[in-house]
């Protein structure tokens, strides 16, 4: 250890903990060197990666390993190597791998009823869609109450099902000031705004409100009527949202587009405006919501005239099981009635069975005090760091809890860092054109902060060391 810090204390073969980074003389040098270097395969492994290869739709660069299993934040893979996980399945595994709370509630639900289709109650889906009716309601938003909840299987879908529902809105609201038909072809109330950026899914609807051109060019004409706006920028409010407006959709933090908050005064008064010309405002929390920023949704503290009518959810709600959610306010609801939505698997028992359990936890008031006395240290040794490198990293921590991003001046360098972090035992992820990204569980402890941060500056100074 440098001089002037805390004592070693080992939590595995290669890791320790650290006292506050400020006590420090300088960044951990501890990691300079990788750990794994060698990722040839067994003949099996090569078997393993070969048939996916071959069969499986190549339509993502994957790591140079084979993960076997995990537990909590770590994860190993077939040939023993231990990584500290601080993707968590991109922001999804809250509670960590392996959890022995949620194996028990996948083993006893499906000891009961997998899937019975919407055709049918089911008393698993009526109790998650209470909780989060309640959660949300109790977080000062009134508005959510009478609410209702629709369950998908992924974020994506989420996003198409809250669309879908705006465009209708739109049309009962237009269909009531103009006197005619809601499915009369001269309704004008269609278009759709989002944000440079913003990130809500690869389907054909979600897609269309991404608007990333490496994402949609290959797949245009997208669904008209859509307008692209600024995430903060007032004339983006002004200039997009009009008469013909059914819908905003916007991340009050923006996952993959670099970890780009938005301004609070910004989202007051785009909710302002919505109310103005009779928009339905989308709150795309699927990867900053439930508990990541520290508090149930990311939008929480930002006080009554910043709440919107929907809210979409999935990463974190089942740990890992596919769900996703819409969460509408009952006068948006009101307007969807039976064969108007549908999903074959949404809404499962086993899906909410596992989403209810995990939601419990996280709400609990303990688990919050802790995450975010981790969260908080992490950001601490995080800001600690861009002192020490202040040539290769941009001087602001993007983010809240544990949805943090770094910045870089020179976006190769994000590419970069998390193969070197891979190389030392550490998962990240990169966030937009110049970030990485700390999505760990929220369930990460002191010591697993103190070893990423400690593998980080190492891969810094081996960045710094090759300028």
């Amino acid at each position: 250890m440098l001089a002037g810090s805390c004592s070693t204390v080992r939590y595995s073969s290669r890791s320790s903990i650290r006292c506050l980074s400020s006590q420090a003389s300088g960044p951990s040098t501890k990691y300079l060197k990788l750990v794994y270097s060698d990722f040839t395969h067994s003949e099996q492994d090569q078997r393993i990666i070969d048939r996916g290869t071959k069969y499986v739709l190549p339509i993502y660069v994957r790591a140079p390993f084979i993960l076997s299993h995990g537990k909590g934040s770590w994860i190993w893979d077939t040939t023993g190597r231990k990584y500290l996980d601080f993707s968590a399945g991109i922001a999804v595994n809250a509670l960590g791998h392996a959890d022995e709370g949620v194996l028990q509630v996948l083993q006893d639900q499906a000891g009961k009823l997998l899937h019975a289709s919407n055709l049918y109650h089911n008393e698993p889906a009526g109790k998650l869609a209470e909780l989060l009716v309640e959660l949300t309601k109790s977080h000062d938003a009134p508005s959510f109450d009478g609410a209702k909840v629709f369950f998908a299987n992924s974020g994506t879908e989420a996003n198409e099902g809250a669309l879908k529902v705006a465009r209708k809105v739109g049309k009962e609201r237009w269909a009531k000031a103009t006197g005619k038909p809601s499915d009369d072809p001269s309704c004008d109330k269609h278009e759709i705004v989002c944000f440079e950026n913003g990130f809500h899914g690869r389907s054909m609807g979600a897609l269309s409100v991404t608007s990333n051109p490496k994402y949609q060019n290959p797949f245009t004409p997208l669904i008209p009527g859509v307008r692209v706006g600024k995430l903060n920028a007032q004339e983006s409010i002004d200039n997009l949202v009009s008469e013909k407006t059914c819908a905003v959709i916007v991340e009050p933090i923006q996952g993959e587009g670099g970890i780009q908050s938005a301004r609070v005064d910004w989202l007051k008064a785009l909710r302002k405006k919505c109310d103005d010309v009779g928009a339905v405002l989308i709150f795309d929390e699927i990867q900053c919501g439930l508990y990541r920023t520290g508090t149930l949704w990311a939008h929480s503290t930002f006080g009554r005239d910043c709440r919107p009518d929907i809210i979409t959810m999935a990463k974190p709600l089942a740990n890992g099981y596919p769900i996703g959610a819409v969460m509408m306010r009952e006068e948006i609801a009101q307007v969807m009635s039976p064969g108007t939505h549908g999903t074959t698997f949404g809404g499962s028992p086993l899906a909410c069975a596992v989403g209810h359990h995990v939601l419990q936890r996280l709400s609990d008031k303990t688990f919050i005090e802790s995450a975010k006395e981790n969260s908080d240290y992490l950001k601490k040794r995080l800001v600690q760091m861009t002192k020490w490198f202040p040539s290769i990293i941009q001087s602001e921590i993007r983010g809240r809890g544990f949805i943090l991003g770094i910045g870089f001046h020179d976006e190769r360098v994000p590419g970069q860092m998390v193969s070197l972090a891979r190389e030392r035992g550490v998962l990240i992820l990169t966030a937009g054109t110049d970030a990485v990204r700390l999505v760990p569980s929220l369930s990460a402890r002191k010591e697993e902060v103190d070893f990423a941060v400690d593998v980080l500056e190492g891969c810094l100074g081996v960045v710094g060391n090759s300028k």
